[in-house]
């Protein structure tokens, strides 16, 4: 027992708690499904923490969400977290037997499900028999009992026994089934990671006085904004504005009409931003932004820098993932070294290695790794293989390339699986995104390699164009000149494809791999 309640509440999971006592009234959750007074939501978190015992599950056992942004989420959140139950929220996007695999991966006695989504959910539970408490959210789905009845009966009252809870999250699954990444109870998990969890604790804090309310952009089953748009705002006493999908202009409308003070999002979030019309941007006053967050994604140099110039120096970047965090870079420290993701906590939390498991010289590029902590090194849930695969001598890699600079600051290259290797030479498509996202014509845009008998691999631009502009030879021609006044010869796509839609997530995630093999089948590659 401690003497500070609020670090009480954290260590039992009743953080909501605290603050449904400090301040029952405050706007908790803001949505277009409903909203939560923090009293609301704590009570509505008892409640499924006392449905949820009466039907079976205790402390250690395993339940899915699958579920958009609506004010439920947050309570089988605070629920799970106050009853000590593992929570692994579904990538809605999943396919039925893609979610089912997840549920029956993880162990899950319980799936909590949004009618929106009833036929994945239909099959997640099929799947997944031994999920046999199955509750529905926003409407009726077969097979599943209504959450609101399951929980309307139950006392709204603080439970007298919380157990601390935990979260596992499944990697993307970009290469194979995807995997759980587990962490001991209480060690620090999800995108803030170590090393960059408690700089951006700090600076979160930091921008926090005086009344403060958050923008969640994206979707909550995603490591990052669970972390940061819920979870670390919730901690705060902050209420969050949820987003049911992005769009740009909406939320500088919310911007302005909340007052946030709090957001994260992710670099193609910026560039959809600013590709607005002038005279939209000008429209909305976005002057009460103090913290803006950005990560999952590297962000093109002029990208972020147009931010900067838009907002003000509010715009700090995490580099991190769901197996944890390396770096974290403010705006001032980022405008001394533009590109830089920031400088790692300690000389030897990051370090960068050649093929042969070597520490490369300043300057030069190699594979990244990031120290694991003592006591919060994650596993990859079931696959004990993997997981020894993914440390070398007490660090583990993203599988991320790139380098650090004389004075220890860290930048990314790009991604090792997706290096174009064109006659010997090694490409990094990332640094040809970057050019090609500053034309006005590009929307969004995916490099990749693909099969060439006289070069091995050749650099193929896939570009998705923004409203109003149509794909034509003259246009390919000019993006190719594009490019080239701006990067060497080898490095120019050699042709470039336009497409409606590029395989992009709502989390930001570019499946290169799709694309990959869709060029290598059409070659016979």
């Amino acid at each position: 027992m401690t003497d500070d309640p609020r670090l009480e509440a954290l260590r039992t999971g009743m953080v909501v708690s605290y603050w449904a006592a400090a301040q029952p009234g405050d706007p908790a959750i803001v949505s277009p499904h409903g909203d939560r007074t923090f009293a609301q939501l704590n009570a509505g978190a008892n409640r499924l923490a006392r449905a949820l015992r009466r039907r079976g599950l205790g402390a250690g056992d395993a339940m899915c969400l699958l579920s958009a942004n609506r004010p439920e989420f947050a309570e089988v959140v605070a629920g799970s977290q106050r009853c000590g139950l593992r929570l692994t929220p579904l990538n809605w996007h999943l396919t039925g037997d893609e979610a089912g695999y997840i549920v029956a991966d993880c162990g899950a006695t319980a799936l909590i499900a949004d009618a929106r989504f009833a036929e994945t959910a239909r099959d997640a539970a099929a799947a997944a028999p031994g999920a046999t408490v199955r509750l529905s959210v926003g409407g009726h789905i077969e097979g599943f009992d209504p959450y609101d009845e399951a929980i309307g009966p139950e006392d709204g009252g603080d439970i007298d026994d919380p157990v601390l809870g935990t979260s596992m999250l499944y990697t993307s699954g970009t290469t194979g089934r995807p995997k759980g990444v587990h962490r001991p109870r209480g060690a620090t998990a999800g995108a803030g990671g170590a090393g960059s969890a408690g700089s951006v604790l700090a600076s979160f804090r930091a921008a926090g006085d005086g009344p403060s309310m958050h923008l969640c952009t994206g979707p909550l089953y995603h490591a990052a904004p669970l972390a940061f748009s819920l979870a670390v705002p919730m901690a705060q006493g902050m209420g969050v504005v949820l987003m049911d999908g992005w769009d740009a202009e909406e939320a500088l409308r919310l911007i302005e009409r909340y007052r946030i003070t709090h957001t994260h999002m992710v670099p193609t979030m910026f560039h959809r931003l600013l590709t607005l019309p002038h005279e939209v941007r000008a429209r909305y006053d976005t002057s009460s932004l103090r913290f803006v967050l950005h990560g999952a994604a590297p962000c093109p140099v002029p990208i972020k820098q147009a931010v900067i110039d838009w907002w003000g120096p509010v715009v700090f970047e995490y580099y991190a993932a769901t197996e944890g965090g390396a770096s974290f870079v403010t705006s001032e420290e980022w405008l001394a070294r533009p590109g830089t993701v920031g400088k790692p906590p300690t000389d030897d939390h990051v370090r960068v290695l050649d093929d042969q498991g070597a520490e490369v010289a300043p300057g030069e590029v190699g594979t990244i790794y990031i120290k694991a902590p003592k006591g919060a090194e994650f596993e990859y849930y079931n696959d004990p293989a993997k997981t020894a695969s993914a440390y070398r001598s007490g660090y583990f890699t993203l599988g991320d390339v790139g380098y650090l600079d004389k004075d220890g600051h860290l930048f990314l290259t790009d991604r090792s699986v997706d290096l174009i290797i064109s006659g010997g030479v090694n490409i990094y498509p990332a640094e040809i995104e970057a050019a090609l996202i500053t034309h006005p014509a590009v929307g969004d845009v995916a490099v990749i390699g693909v099969p060439s008998g006289e070069w091995g691999e050749e650099v193929k631009a896939v570009v998705e164009l923004q409203p109003g502009r149509s794909a034509s030879p003259e246009l390919e021609a000019e993006l190719t000149a594009w490019c080239r006044g701006r990067l060497a010869s080898f490095k120019v796509p050699r042709s470039v494809d336009f497409t409606e839609e590029l395989p992009r997530q709502d989390n930001s995630k570019l499946y290169k791999q799709r694309l990959r093999e869709q060029y290598r089948q059409r070659v016979g590659g």
